[in-house]
């Protein structure tokens, strides 16, 4: 695999348009993705242990879906959790959280390395024992429209120590966000501007970290008021 320049991410990132959807086949040197920004997430949260992966991540769209992939060189893999709807960041991890400019909240993707992911719409992100204020999981038949692959087994227990590189390639259409959002056809290419930011954690891990593209004020992935600006060209 090739890997990204690790340079500082411009507090803003552009999801370019694309005529031919990226196979689903994990490769961070496709070519399919030569078109796309390359975001880095250089933003460790002091809470963090001594590990810092380096995560890279690119998007592109066209009129039917966001198409995505992350580049994770690791250490302390650890993937427990399986299926949907399941606590993935308590595993290696990665997120994609973004808010688009109709409905009144975001949605936050979550997904661990074996391909387990939980995703969810959240109006009111303030924090309750069962969750938040005011959210909805999305349902089994909008999250089973998103497609995902990864270079990792489902599961990986005991815990991969050594340096490891993994990638994992989504597919996000937006017929499984407008439940939830309302119509989105005004609001896809042509320099829309949605926000958002991207993650990697590992809660429950050996070196637990969390790392952000956009800078946090504070543990706490849930705060849209931070979200930096995604333009769908």
């Amino acid at each position: 695999m090739t890997t990204p320049a690790y340079t500082e991410a411009a507090m803003s990132y552009t999801i370019n348009a694309t005529t031919s959807a990226p196979a689903l086949s994990a490769d961070w040197s496709a070519a399919a993705w030569s078109t796309a920004e390359t975001a880095v997430l250089n933003n460790l949260r002091p809470e963090s242990s001594d590990h810092r992966p380096r995560v890279a991540v690119r998007l592109l769209h066209d009129d039917q879906a966001i198409y995505g992939i992350y580049q994770v060189q690791d250490r302390y893999v650890r993937v427990v959790q399986e299926g949907y709807q399941v606590p993935v960041c308590t595993d290696s991890c990665v997120e994609f959280f973004f808010k688009p400019p109709v409905g009144v909240g975001y949605f936050n993707l979550e997904m661990n390395a074996g391909g387990a992911y939980l995703f969810s719409y959240v109006r009111n992100p303030r924090r309750t024992e069962d969750g938040f204020v005011d959210f909805t999981r999305v349902a089994s038949e909008h999250g089973s429209m998103i497609k995902l692959r990864s270079t990792m087994p489902k599961r990986v227990e005991p815990e991969i120590t050594t340096p490891v590189t993994w990638c994992i390639q989504f597919t996000l259409p937006f017929a499984a966000l407008e439940p939830y959002c309302g119509a989105l056809d005004e609001h896809i290419g042509g320099g829309a501007t949605w926000t958002g930011n991207f993650f990697k954690c590992g809660d429950h891990t050996s070196h637990p970290h969390w790392l952000t593209w956009a800078p946090i004020p504070l543990l706490n992935f849930h705060q849209p008021a931070v979200f930096a600006p995604i333009i769908l060209a």
